[in-house]
């Protein structure tokens, strides 16, 4: 008799024991992005691609700075091209403001022109390796006018015919 209630006891316990159990579950989501072997173009560093990036105001100089950011790429067969989908350029809501951006890919200037323009050869897309992308603005002809701007850049690489 003692040695059943000592159990139920010990059941009883331990079931009051889980009731009382704090319990947290949170739930997160992981992405993996695993490029082709053959073809790739891809941030160096991948925490700022998807978030709006700021170019910075230098109070000093009273100008706008740009943005340089790093690329990995490569190609097995061929040299990579880029442009760009549409004119680049930050935007207030008012047209005489705007402010256009000079975009270019390891030292090639880019345009919206249909025909894409050679950014890295042949034999350094074989290789491989990592390229600069960088954004520029060009000063307005009245200068820089006080306000907050938006704007998108849409780049399109693609691998060049053999």
């Amino acid at each position: 008799m003692i040695k059943q209630s000592a159990f139920a006891l010990c059941v009883g316990v331990m079931t009051c024991a889980q009731v009382f159990a704090a319990r947290e579950e949170r739930t997160f989501e992981v992405q993996v992005d695993i490029p082709t072997l053959g073809f790739y173009v891809t941030p160096a560093e991948t925490n700022w691609i998807h978030l709006e990036q700021t170019l910075p105001w230098n109070l000093n100089t009273s100008r706008l700075d740009g943005l340089r950011k790093n690329f990995d790429v490569k190609h097995d067969t061929s040299a990579i091209e880029a442009r760009l989908d549409a004119e680049p350029y930050l935007f207030n809501g008012r047209e005489d403001q705007s402010i256009y951006l000079r975009v270019s890919f390891n030292g090639q200037e880019l345009s919206h022109d249909p025909k894409p323009r050679q950014v890295v050869s042949a034999a350094q897309a074989r290789a491989g390796g990592r390229f600069a992308l960088e954004i520029q603005p060009k000063v307005p002809a009245g200068g820089y006018k006080p306000g907050t701007y938006y704007g998108t850049v849409q780049l399109i690489f693609s691998a060049a015919a053999p």
